[in-house]
């Protein structure tokens, strides 16, 4: 199916176009698993604004852009939409080099509203404005972040023409209340709402009890508008709210939004997982899925480990029972981080901020400050959004701040924009910032232990799914800068591994003939210095296993101190990514091309040696 007949097609066959979109759209995630709930919601939305705009040459800008599938399956991505999220296939999000109807790569949020008013700014200045309009679909979960008032800061004030559609899927179509009203409750709050209310409160005393009915009736249609107050403050003209699954209406509206000419937001609600009654409506569960039964809604994997992110709940549920001033924030990942156990027993101890990671960094530092021990659970890849906040805000003031970072390492099918592999480097760069990592499940509960009692910033990383060896030898308690010698013989090589890398070292060395020894280097910040200078008498030939970025990595912080020592022996190398992004797929399928499995690992360092 081709996008290029859409303009020429009736209402009905549109909505018989959106029936096609959300069946093709299920069959395949049901498969391959990815977003499904905001996608399947998003669908009248995309093909409205492929109606009255051309993803050709107008901006299409989809925040995060999870919820673009039905934008791909209309840009002549139906035949291909079986390979979404698979090794060599579509991306689960937008991506230029894929095809020339997405204009940005998206996978973080809160991103759009600034992209398109750089791109107002770029069609502002070549006299494009005739003939170009960026377009904007942005969620109301993302509307929790800073960056977008940012943008619309300077939007409202240079009044650039662009069409925002606020996808509130928060929402029924019936009731404007939820996330955006909430969000916006200050704003009847304000010192000029409470003045007129106060005002007419007076007033109406004076005409009894149908003067105050006439004054509740008119505060419940005030509120009805107040999801637009902000916007129009700050100088965008807002629409809404509307049906986001009426198609002539959104056609319609969308049509008036382009003809003005200047920053408009159409304010569109929509049902979450829409055409699928399983997960209409529902919250998290549905908005990322991995492959499923669709009859049942059933998944279609049943995973037989643990996984790390299970074990941190478990260590830290332990923790909290024990010590009332353990405190914890998310930034809108509760369940993905292991966090929703924790706000359920402990409500008023553990929050989730919303996508706003500088906030939740800098807010548990003041708790710290406070005598508290948070434990900032983030993404390593969302880390990155609060990397300021981490130097000037926690290791500044030397605030005994834990960072615990899930998904590190190669998280599969979310690809570029979602691998945990930066941490290490950005984070090891801070004064006063102490990194390391488990292993294994016990090395976990040990890690956790340790950092409930250090009294400095710190951050441990873990991998999505499971670790990689489960059976490796017993952990010893965690001491600063002490790493745990777990194989030791006369062999020339020296495996050194870090977190999830001690397994990959286990099993690379379970494939090779001759026996080498094994380091669990634990901290990477600060190190072992004094073993590793043993080591160094002992073995030549060392190689290092981490799930991280090579620049400034693990293998960077070893080199740096065999240099200091003026240690020139030892022939050293590194197994950690190089310096490209690397590409979705199955994590297996990922690892294998970047040379990374076990069997490949043991031909490389057979070669090497």
């Amino acid at each position: 199916m081709s996008k290029m007949n859409i303009k020429e097609k009736s209402i009905q066959e549109l909505e018989d176009i959106c029936k096609d979109i959300r069946g093709e759209i299920l069959r395949v995630v049901s498969k391959n698993g990815g977003h499904l709930s905001s996608t399947l919601g998003a669908t009248e939305l995309i093909i409205a604004m492929h109606k009255v705009f051309d993803s050709k040459k107008d901006p299409f800008i989809f925040d995060v852009s999870h919820q673009s599938y039905a934008h791909k399956l209309l840009t002549d991505r139906w035949e291909k939409f079986d390979t979404l999220r698979e090794f060599g296939g579509l991306s689960g999000y937008t991506k230029p080099n894929e095809s020339q109807d997405d204009y940005f790569v998206a996978g973080h949020s809160s991103t759009s509203i600034s992209l398109g008013v750089g791109a107002a700014k770029a069609i502002a200045i070549n006299g494009e404005e005739d003939s170009r309009i960026p377009v904007v679909m942005i969620g109301d979960g993302s509307m929790t972040a800073g960056m977008v008032y940012e943008a619309m800061n300077e939007l409202g004030d240079r009044k650039y023409p662009m069409v925002i559609i606020l996808n509130d899927n928060e929402m029924s179509i019936a009731k404007p209340i939820g996330a955006i009203s909430r969000m916006l409750s200050c704003a009847m709050a304000s010192p000029f709402y409470q003045s007129f209310k106060r005002k007419t409160e007076s007033f109406v005393d004076n005409f009894g009890e149908s003067g105050h009915y006439i004054a509740k009736r008119m505060e419940e249609s005030l509120k009805l508008i107040t999801p637009g107050i902000l916007f129009e403050e700050m100088g965008i003209n807002y629409i809404g709210p509307i049906d986001g699954h009426n198609l002539s209406l959104l056609i319609e509206v969308l049509q008036k939004a382009k003809n003005l000419k200047q920053p408009v937001l159409v304010h569109a609600q929509t049902l979450k997982g829409k055409g699928y009654s399983i997960a209409e409506g529902k919250e998290e569960r549905w908005h990322g899925v991995g492959p499923f039964d669709i009859d049942s809604g059933n998944s279609s994997k049943k995973g037989s480990l643990k996984s790390a992110t299970q074990i941190y709940t478990e260590a830290l549920l332990h923790l909290a029972d024990k010590n009332e001033k353990i405190v914890g924030s998310t930034a809108a990942m509760p369940s993905g981080t292991g966090l929703s156990e924790l706000m359920e027993r402990y409500p008023n101890r553990f929050w989730d901020v919303a996508i706003a990671e500088q906030h939740a960094v800098t807010s548990m530092s003041a708790l710290a400050k406070e005598g508290f021990k948070p434990f900032c659970t983030i993404y390593s890849t969302f880390l990155q959004r609060g990397y300021d906040q981490i130097i000037h805000d926690t290791c500044l003031m030397d605030l005994p701040v834990v960072f615990a970072l899930d998904r590190a390492g190669i998280v599969g099918e979310d690809g570029e924009t979602h691998q945990g592999v930066f941490d290490i480097s950005f984070l090891r760069a801070i004064p006063n910032m102490t990194l390391f990592a488990p292993r294994d499940e016990k090395s976990f509960h040990q890690a956790m232990a340790f950092a409930a009692g250090y009294q400095h910033p710190c951050s441990l990383r873990y991998p999505r799914g499971s670790f990689i060896k489960t059976n490796l030898p017993e952990s010893q308690f965690f001491e600063l800068a002490k790493s745990q010698l777990l194989r030791s013989n006369n062999s020339d090589i020296l495996f050194i591994g870090y977190g999830n890398g001690v397994g990959r070292a286990y099993e690379t060395a379970e494939l090779m003939e001759q026996d080498v020894s094994i380091l669990d280097l634990r901290f990477v910040k600060p190190l072992d210095e004094k073993i590793l200078k043993e080591l160094s008498i002992k073995h030549k030939k060392w190689f290092i296993f981490s799930d991280s970025s090579k620049m400034g990595g693990v293998g960077s912080a070893i080199l740096e101190f065999l240099a200091k020592e003026k240690i020139f022996s030892i022939e050293l190398e590194s197994f950690e990514y190089e310096d490209k992004f690397i590409t979705h797929g199955n994590t297996k399928l990922v690892e294998e091309s970047l040379e990374l499995l076990p069997k490949q690992l043991s031909k490389r360092v057979l070669e090497a040696t």
